[in-house]
């Protein structure tokens, strides 16, 4: 059986509510709170598993005092609810702004084109005056060139049912207008007003026409920096929430040694994890805008509503020699044969498992490989290689595995062994490149652990 337990961007917003139960004084999950049938779907079910979730850590806290046991509380609640509807509404004002943007720069762009239109009427007038008429001018070539002596108020007639010149011209007119595209300021204009114009009468509709392209333009962009400042108010709430649970998380971590009961630390070493997966998902989405703003300084930055596709991770460089003989860090775990710094791809599983190792003091080779192939590489470093879970150890997933790449595999590192048989991790590049993830997987020797 496999718990699966994982951080994503956030279905649906929740909203906060302060409650006192069992003795324990903490934030209660939060009711569910959605716009639209789907959301109000997805609200519900974060609801119940929040719940579900609380119930479960209330029961393992039973025996904890009641200031730690609220400590625990409180960090989950705001790992797992707030920052969570924090981060749905980071999305939300990220893609309202796009939205924003792009209105504004598409009024801005038809302003740009009628004010176009209009240097260029005026240089033709500048050529022929205000009072030339190019429908009129239009019907006289067409009379020159292609009715070829016949009756000019024949053919009028049976092409437009015209009785006169004037009535031609104006038929001729609205049906070029008709044809027109919507971008041409001047041809809006015609249509809009008169369908015979001289140049001097379209210029001034193009004129009018501009100043109300102004006036959309100016209120398009005006939208878009109050859209813009928005999502920046959300993304900087979410930032604060963040640093509020990293230093909450530094707190508790200090006082989990005073948990007696195994299933009070076990409750508490869950919660930590999940806050601590939550600060390397900001640190990708940190350095992800901060990539983005080098190459596009107008993006609004923030969190993608998709996550990243994952990259197979390349095939390893050479490796070199080891030394001969193995030198184990202390505790049977690690070894400094073959470790000459983090050489894995950057986001990868891989880049997690040594960075997360080498946070434990645990030495690791630089050159093990794909995830799946750690468990068969590790031994010729002198690491031991076994189907127990220890709490350090590299869990190296057979490709296919649990989920893991049907081609390279998958490594996670093991953060805490249970009484019951059952074990977590800690993941990087399940969701996508950086985007960290835990799990609970229960121990029945199919596992092969590089220690």
């Amino acid at each position: 059986m496999t718990n699966v337990r994982v951080i994503k961007p956030a279905l649906a917003a929740l909203v906060a509510a302060a409650a006192c139960v069992g003795g324990l004084a903490f934030s209660s999950a939060q009711p569910a709170q959605a716009d639209t049938y789907s959301d109000l779907i997805n609200a519900q079910n974060q609801h119940a598993a929040s719940v579900q979730r609380e119930a479960e850590l209330k029961q393992q806290l039973a025996g904890a005092s009641q200031d730690l046991a609220n400590k625990v509380l409180e960090l989950d609640d705001l790992t797992n609810n707030k920052i969570v509807a924090a981060q749905a509404k980071v999305t939300q004002a990220n893609e309202d702004a796009a939205t924003a943007q792009d209105e504004a720069d598409a009024a801005s762009g038809r302003l740009s084109a009628a004010q176009k239109d209009k240097e260029t009427l005026e240089e033709q007038i500048k050529q022929t005056g205000k009072d030339y008429d190019d429908a009129h001018a239009a019907v006289a070539q067409l009379a020159r060139d292609e009715m070829h002596g016949s009756n000019a108020s024949d053919v009028m007639s049976v092409v437009t049912g015209a009785t006169s010149t004037q009535d031609f011209v104006n038929s001729m007119q609205s049906r070029d207008a008709l044809s027109r595209n919507e971008a041409n300021a001047a041809s809006s204009a015609a249509t809009s007003l008169s369908t015979s114009k001289n140049r001097g009468e379209r210029l001034a509709a193009i004129e009018k026409q501009i100043a109300v392209l102004k006036t959309q333009a100016d209120e398009k962009a005006a939208s878009a920096q109050t859209a813009a400042e928005t999502a920046q108010s959300e993304r900087d709430a979410l930032d604060k929430l963040r640093q509020e649970g990293e230093a909450r998380r530094d707190e508790l971590s200090s006082m989990i040694d005073s948990l007696d009961s195994q299933s009070a630390k076990q409750a508490a070493q869950t919660v930590l994890i999940a806050s601590q997966v939550d600060s390397y998902n900001r640190q990708f989405q940190k350095e992800q805008q901060d990539a983005a703003n080098r190459v596009d300084t107008g993006n609004q930055g923030g969190t993608p509503s998709t996550p990243v596709t994952p990259a197979p991770a390349p095939a390893p460089a050479p490796a070199p020699a080891p030394a001969p003989a193995p030198a184990p860090s202390v505790g049977g775990q690690g070894t400094s044969n073959g470790d000459y710094g983090n050489a894995y791809a950057t986001g990868q599983c891989t880049y997690w498992a040594y960075e997360r190792r080498k946070q434990m003091g645990i030495g690791t080779p630089s050159y093990l490989g794909n995830g799946g192939d750690w468990w068969r590489n590790a031994p010729s470093y002198g690491l031991r290689v076994d189907h127990n879970p220890q709490v350090g150890a590299a869990l190296s997933f057979l490709p296919g595995q649990d989920g893991a790449d049907g081609t390279y595999g998958h490594v996670a590192v093991v953060e805490a062994v249970y009484g019951d048989g059952t074990f977590q991790i800690s993941e990087m590049n399940v969701g996508g490149l950086w985007m960290m993830n835990y799990r609970t997987l229960t121990n029945l020797g199919q596992y092969w652990f590089v220690h």
